[in-house]
């Protein structure tokens, strides 16, 4: 007779600095990386998490992540599942209200502002134009002066062959069977200048937005 293992599933609660999203397929959203006071964590996220995050989220940002952790005694490890993602709320005033060293200034506002555009590089879109609407992008991009703040990133199969060229931008909005000429309208729909952008340079100089925040927190507590 064979061994039986069990899982046992309890909750968990736990706080980290989120390190990077994980992608399956080159544009799949699958979970979190999170380092946590225990060291770097794997989180993976519901499905319903999974259609509503905000792909903007800042690195460095403090979570709270509420869910299940399921233990498994076969390979002796534990799985984590986010069932809700919320901005670390008694971390939220005292980070807000401090100024980061000059040499990292940079890098927490690139961090905020870099963006990214996945375009399906398979031979079917491709075929149907995608390096043509690729090329058209990367001129937007130069005639707006957003180089360093959007890139393109081409990937694999998104299973929507006959309708290409496909891509997804950085909110997450799908285009099919789009055109070069329609790459400008496109461009002025997501990526028109707003009202944050004129902020002081002592506000960009905070690491996290307090206003960004809430409306990080709002979203990923609606599930």
């Amino acid at each position: 007779m064979g061994i039986i293992y069990s899982q046992s599933i309890t909750e968990f609660c736990l706080e980290g600095r989120f390190i990077d999203f994980v992608i399956k397929d080159g544009y799949k959203l699958k979970g979190l990386n999170l380092e946590t006071s225990e060291g770097e964590c794997y989180v993976k996220l519901a499905k319903p998490l999974r259609a509503a995050f905000d792909w903007r989220l800042p690195k460095g940002t403090w979570l709270q992540v509420v869910g299940t952790k399921k233990y498994d005694e076969k390979k002796r490890e534990f799985t984590l599942k986010a069932e809700r993602v919320m901005a670390a709320s008694a971390d939220l005033g005292r980070v807000a209200l401090q100024e980061p060293p000059a040499d990292t200034a940079a890098k927490v506002k690139s961090a905020k502002t870099k963006q990214t555009i996945l375009m399906c590089q398979k031979s079917d879109c491709w075929k149907r134009g995608g390096k043509a609407v690729c090329q058209a992008f990367e001129a937007a991009l130069s005639d707006r002066g957003l180089e360093d703040q959007v890139t393109i990133k081409g990937t694999g199969c998104m299973k929507n062959c006959k309708a290409g060229p496909n891509l997804v931008m950085p909110d997450k909005t799908r285009y099919n069977r789009i055109q070069p000429y329609e790459v400008a309208s496109v461009m002025d729909k997501h990526f028109a200048p707003q009202p944050e952008d004129k902020q002081t340079e002592s506000s960009e100089l905070l690491p996290i937005n307090i206003s960004n925040f809430n409306k990080v927190s709002a979203k990923f507590s609606a599930i």
